[in-house]
């Protein structure tokens, strides 16, 4: 039997059922501006990464010491917080006795597909393509998590302007973007940004239940980066063996910041997704991506930028609005 801990004056949970959720909190006014900032600090790590990877040579071993530092990130953290490391004890023994099911504690292959979607598309697609499939594969998935109840708050129905939002969103990112859209490169390596979308959006309803169930979002940003590192770093190991590893770590130390950044992405998204629906978070933290994106474009080559990429950056967060306030009506 799956069983969720309650905190302290939270209403009952329901008692049909061992996949049912509790009643979903309402989400605090600065939730959606949060999901913005951490999609925000997603464009500036991806650009860490990037800047890794080129240095690196290597995008595996780019990833594996961003994921790797994240892990370390929170290791260090439970040095110094006693009651989170009681939470991840009590979680490990569930998940080894079957009471919480495996498949919900995986929510870092999500992570780990996303990265290695970007590493072997986007040299064919291009970034621009690449962010739009991306785009369309976690707001297709936000709409059906949340229509099927996977994540923590529950069953959220598709309304109007949900779906408004969605579609909104997806054609927003396609504008700001379609400066950099080559379509010389075969439809079917669409399909691998797409999955990584997909992954994106069941990684974040995941590492909500986690969440939920344990009682602290820390628990599921564990998991998530011991799960990720672990995907990783196996890639990475057979990429070495293939091609040889890198010659030498860069000494830049603002190259490894991508996975404390990462910590308080994931740790932000698994605390939100309960109060703002996977859908809602999804949009929120792509808006932010984007807008943090063009903001960074712009202080590294301001003539690069059209009235088009602006324009996209900006309707995205007109989507995200929409998806929130549909949220609100209906709550």
């Amino acid at each position: 039997m799956l069983v969720t801990r309650t905190p302290p004056n939270a209403p009952p949970a329901p008692s049909a059922g061992t996949t049912s959720v509790r009643p979903r909190p309402s989400a605090p006014l600065w939730a959606v501006p949060a999901a913005v900032v951490c999609g925000v600090m997603g464009a500036i790590q991806s650009r860490i990464n990037s800047d890794l990877a080129a240095e690196l040579d290597d995008g595996f071993a780019a990833s594996s010491i961003s994921f790797g530092s994240g892990l370390v990130v929170i290791l260090l953290l439970l040095v110094v917080m006693p009651r989170v490391r009681r939470l991840c004890r009590e979680f490990w023994r569930e998940l080894r006795s079957g009471s919480f099911p495996w498949y919900l504690a995986i929510g870092g292959l999500g992570g780990a597909m996303y990265v290695l979607g970007q590493t072997f598309s986007v040299s064919l697609l291009g970034v621009a393509l690449f962010i739009v499939c991306v785009v369309a594969g976690q707001t297709v998935t936000g709409l059906v998590v949340d229509r099927v109840g996977l994540g923590p708050g529950g069953v959220r129905h598709l309304t109007p302007l949900r779906v408004l939002g969605a579609g909104l969103m997806v054609v927003s990112v396609a504008l700001a973007m379609s400066g950099g859209i080559s379509t010389e490169a075969p439809w079917y390596l669409l399909a691998l940004p797409m999955v990584a979308g997909v992954a994106m959006g069941l990684q974040q309803a995941i590492n909500g239940r986690v969440t939920q169930h344990s009682g602290h979002f820390l628990v599921a940003t564990l998991g998530n980066f011991v799960v990720g590192t672990t995907a990783l770093l196996l890639v990475a190991l057979v990429h070495m063996l293939v091609a040889g590893a890198p010659e030498s770590l860069p000494t830049n130390p603002l190259l490894y910041l991508g996975g404390p950044i990462g910590v308080v992405f994931i740790a932000m998204a698994a605390y939100l997704a309960g109060p703002l629906g996977i859908l809602t978070l999804a949009m929120s933290t792509i808006a932010g991506q984007i807008v943090g994106s063009v903001v960074l474009d712009a202080v590294a080559a301001p003539g690069h930028l059209t009235y088009t990429t602006i324009a996209g950056a900006g309707l995205t967060l007109v989507a995200a609005v929409l998806a929130a306030s549909s949220r609100r009506r209906a709550s």
